[in-house]
C-alpha cells in the first residue's frame, strides 16, 4: 500500500471512526458478517489459539475469540486513531494483557509479526490493490485458519466503487476495490491451505475459511 494511501486510510480511519466503532460493539456486539467469522473459526477448535488480525480496527474481534477460549491475539493497523478506543475496549473486558497492537503495512513489513493459529480479515481485502499479496501473506502466516469477509463480486457493487473511488481521488482518500473470488481463494490454495467454507452472508459480504491440513 503506498504511502499516500496510508495517509488516507489515516485519515477517514482515525478516532472518531473508532469510538463509533466501540459505541456499536457495546451496544450490539458484532456486525454479522464479523460474528459468522467468528463462529466459523470457534466452531474449529480456538482453544488456547493464537490469533492475528491485520486491520483489526478496535479489536471487537479478538475480545470475542479471547472470549471462546483464545489464548493471545495481535492486531496489526495502519491507523493509530484506533488506539484509544481499543484499549478502552480491552480493558473493560480485562482482556489488556493478551492482546498487543502493532503499527504499519501487513505486507509490507513481513517481519511486524510472526505466525498465528489463526489469522482473520475482516472487510480488509476491499482496501487493498493486490489480493494476491495480501491473502497470501496472510496464508503464509496462519499455522491452522484463515477466515475473510470481502465484499461479492456483483455488478451493482462494481458500479458503487468505481463511483465512490472517483469521489476518493478527489479528495484524498482511500479507495475500495472488489476482487474475484476466485482469485481471493487461490491465492490462499497457493500457500498450502484447503478451502473449507466460501459463501455469500449477505447482498454485500461473503465469508471463506481455509484450513491448513
Amino acid at each position: 500500500m503506498g504511502s499516500c494511501c496510508a495517509r488516507g486510510y489515516e485519515r477517514f480511519f482515525g478516532a472518531r471512526v473508532a469510538r463509533r466503532d466501540a459505541r456499536r460493539y457495546r451496544r450490539n456486539g458484532l456486525d454479522g458478517t464479523a460474528l459468522r467469522l467468528v463462529d466459523e473459526v470457534g466452531a474449529r477448535g480456538v482453544e488456547g489459539a493464537t490469533v492475528l488480525e491485520p486491520g483489526g480496527g478496535v479489536g471487537a474481534i479478538e475480545l470475542e475469540l479471547l472470549k471462546r477460549g483464545a489464548d493471545r491475539a495481535t492486531v496489526v493497523e495502519l491507523s493509530h486513531g484506533y488506539d484509544d478506543a481499543a484499549a478502552d475496549l480491552a480493558r473493560e473486558a480485562g482482556a489488556e494483557e493478551r492482546i498487543e497492537r502493532r503499527h504499519g503495512d501487513f505486507v509490507e513489513q513481513a517481519s511486524l509479526v510472526g505466525e498465528a493459529d489463526v489469522v482473520v480479515m475482516h472487510r480488509v481485502v476491499c482496501c487493498y490493490p493486490d489480493p494476491e499479496r495480501l491473502v497470501g501473506a496472510a496464508a503464509e502466516r496462519t499455522r491452522r485458519l484463515l477466515a475473510l469477509s470481502f465484499p461479492r463480486d456483483t455488478w451493482w457493487l462494481r458500479t458503487g466503487s468505481r463511483a465512490a473511488n472517483v469521489f476518493f481521488r478527489l479528495i484524498g482518500g482511500i479507495e475500495t476495490y472488489i476482487h474475484h473470488p476466485d482469485v481471493v481463494e487461490r491465492s490462499a490454495e497457493r500457500a498450502g491451505l484447503t478451502t473449507v467454507l466460501h459463501e455469500p452472508t449477505s447482498r454485500i459480504w461473503r465469508v471463506a475459511v481455509f484450513e491448513r491440513r
